[in-house]
């Protein structure tokens, strides 16, 4: 037990409530500690089931925080956690207890690290892979600067498919440098890991050999007269070790690691012993913790994919807080259920996802034809490619994935993808504002980034049965095509019903109107049409228009528009930089039209924090009252005019 008079005496409240920093964690008794894991645990299921936010995650690494917390000194060491699903217990013990309880709300806590919100996040993250990196940068910067402090890597096994993390780990290796590197192995990323390294990782405790060997030491060792009995217990507490030389072992060393472990990342004996045995290491060094995803939350453990990333939750049962009402399907649903039914009448479709099979709605898809389904791990670079050399034999390949990781592979859709035209069709999930999980994950950019590669179809939908004919439409596109569309239920429309071909390019006018024409996309087109709506009672009744080939654009409705309304305001839910607006504007000099007037509506020069969508998109005038907002103003200008 702690002395008496270093105890910390807290006898109403808990000991979490009595904790101000780190280094309150080394006066604490090992029971004491683990009381604390146990409250932790509780506060974060609390704190999610009403916030939302990344639950199994969280839950599998308490005793491997307060470990590291325990052993080492943050701020002036450095522990940079890998994407940052894993950082609440992480926060709760740097000082933001008090603010927990705004996890992932519009001005406060985020649900990643971020330096400026607290010394003890060394490093800014949300996307997979880039923790060793960024360790082994801030390693070399110390030693440079002459500032004796350790540098620690957290990063999960379904992270090390992320080729960035090798990367690391060759050059960590080569120079030699002062790093550890914590290896969190839950065999789960967000879906269910892939790969011949995960295979090998997991292969560790299971494997029938590695079993069988086990059970001959022991027989062994039991036939042995006196000394038999001592030397088993002496082998099954030397297991982790057994267990790390005969397998992944192997690998890490020929990086040029120091490997310890596997250790068992919920015994915070063996965590605390194993880090202060190896602080005092100077050399690159990998710990393998074996941790469980959902620990200590049985329907988080049960079903760590859902639980990964939730909403609120009845913490007695795990199910959704849902309102009475069913809401209509998602976008990934309709997206989902679309490319399986194409996917029946074609044999040249084939999808493929970077470890989001369940978020991108092709959990179907791949039940029904395992032999066209291809999950390549968190490899985006390799997902756009590998893509590439299918389309280039002939097959229709549609990769899957979020907006904002699909910037990871922008080389590999300009040279791989538009540069020699392959019919590769990008399905871009979580268009637009995200919400809670913040500027990392907000997909804002795409339009930018897409809309200026050559032979490149750019598309749009405004609702969910519009996403399902641009998808239907796509596969008799020649050349790429991406389609963007955003997170969550759709407006309800009726998806029955005929389809309706979609030229190229084609815009669509909703509505006609006198002075000034709305132009917008995706779920910018529900704003506006509401927007319209409302302002009819003023007087003003704006046209509206659809926008949904952001390339190409439609240039004869463009002039014809033009001849009609002296005023055009481009919606979109995309930084206004390079966005659609921008093509607009570009696309009226080069018409050479003359006496238009253009205001863009859309995300400045800024990242997009996290808070709900609803209470971004007022935020940044992107609703309904900000485009009435937008076109009051402008009709006061012209008045004054």
């Amino acid at each position: 037990m702690v002395p008496p008079e270093k105890e910390i005496i807290c006898e109403t409240i808990r000991l979490l409530d009595c904790l101000n920093g780190p280094e309150d964690l080394k006066r604490l008794s090992l029971p004491e500690l683990k009381q604390l894991a146990e409250e932790i645990r509780r506060t974060i299921i609390e704190t999610v089931s009403k916030n939302g936010g990344h639950l199994a995650p969280n839950l599998g690494v308490v005793e491997l925080t307060l470990a590291l917390h325990r052993v080492f000194n943050s701020p002036e060491d450095k522990i940079v956690w890998d994407v940052g699903h894993q950082c609440y217990t992480h926060k709760l013990l740097t000082g933001r207890r008090d603010r927990f309880s705004t996890l992932r709300q519009l001005g406060g806590l985020s649900g990643f690290p971020k330096r400026e919100e607290s010394p003890h996040d060394a490093f800014d993250t949300g996307h997979s892979g880039t923790s060793i990196s960024a360790a082994l940068g801030l390693a070399v910067a110390k030693e440079l600067k002459q500032a004796a402090a350790k540098v620690i890597a957290v990063i999960g096994d379904g992270s090390l498919t992320a080729g960035e993390a090798f990367e690391g780990l060759n050059q960590a290796g080569h120079l030699g440098k002062d790093l550890i590197v914590v290896l969190n192995d839950n065999e789960m990323s967000i879906s269910n890991n892939v790969g011949a390294l995960s295979s090998f990782l997991s292969k560790r405790l299971t494997g029938k050999s590695f079993v069988q060997f086990k059970r001959e030491i022991e027989s062994l060792f039991k036939s042995i007269p006196g000394i038999g009995e001592p030397l088993l217990q002496w082998a099954k507490k030397s297991e982790d070790s057994i267990t790390g030389f005969f397998t992944p072992g192997m690998l890490f060393s020929a990086l040029h690691f120091d490997y310890v472990g596997p250790v068992r990342g919920h015994r915070l004996e063996a965590l605390i012993e194993t880090f202060e045995n190896l602080r005092h290491l100077q050399a690159p060094v990998l710990v393998h913790v074996l941790t469980t995803k959902g620990q200590g939350y049985p329907p988080a453990e049960k079903n760590p994919t859902h639980f990964h990333g939730v909403g609120p939750f009845r913490i007695d049962t795990g199910e959704p807080c849902q309102g009475p009402v069913p809401s209509p399907p998602t976008y990934t649903r309709v997206f989902g259920d679309t490319v399986l039914a194409l996917a029946e009448k074609d044999l040249r479709v084939v999808t493929v996802t970077a470890a989001m099979t369940e978020g991108t709605g092709l959990e179907d898809y791949a039940r029904r034809f395992p032999g066209r389904f291809f999950d390549v791990g968190i490899a985006e670079q390799h997902a756009v490619t590998f893509a590439a050399g299918m389309a280039a034999e002939g097959l229709r390949p549609i990769v899957a994935i979020y907006s904002t990781f699909l910037q990871r592979a922008y080389d590999q859709v300009l040279h791989d993808v538009c540069l020699p035209n392959l019919p590769v069709l990008l399905a871009m999930d979580r268009g637009g504002i995200v919400g809670e999980d913040g500027p990392t994950h907000q997909g804002v950019f795409d339009l930018s980034y897409l809309r200026h590669l050559p032979n490149l179809t750019l598309m749009v939908p405004k609702d969910e049965k519009e996403l399902r004919n641009m998808l239907i439409a796509a596969l008799d596109y020649e050349g790429p095509t991406a389609i963007r569309y955003p997170r969550g239920a759709g407006v309800g429309v009726p998806l029955d019903g005929p389809i309706e071909p979609i030229r190229p390019g084609k815009w669509e006018q909703l509505q006609s109107g006198a002075g000034v024409a709305l132009i917008a996309l995706g779920p910018m087109v529900q704003a506006a049409r509401e927007a319209a709506e409302r302002l009819e009672a003023e007087g003003l009744r704006p046209a509206v228009i659809n926008a949904r080939f952001v390339k190409p654009m439609d240039e004869g409705l463009i002039k014809d528009l033009a001849a009609r309304y002296p005023l055009f305001i481009t919606v979109e839910e995309n930084i206004l930089q390079g966005g659609f607006g921008s093509g607009l504007l570009e696309t009226c000099q080069r018409l050479k039209i003359q006496g238009l007037r253009i205001r863009c509506l859309g995300l400045p020069d800024c990242f997009v924090p996290h808070g709900s969508p609803q209470e971004l998109r007022r935020l940044f005038g992107l609703d309904a009252e900000g485009i009435m907002a937008a076109v009051r103003e402008e009709r006061d200008e012209s008045s004054a005019d």
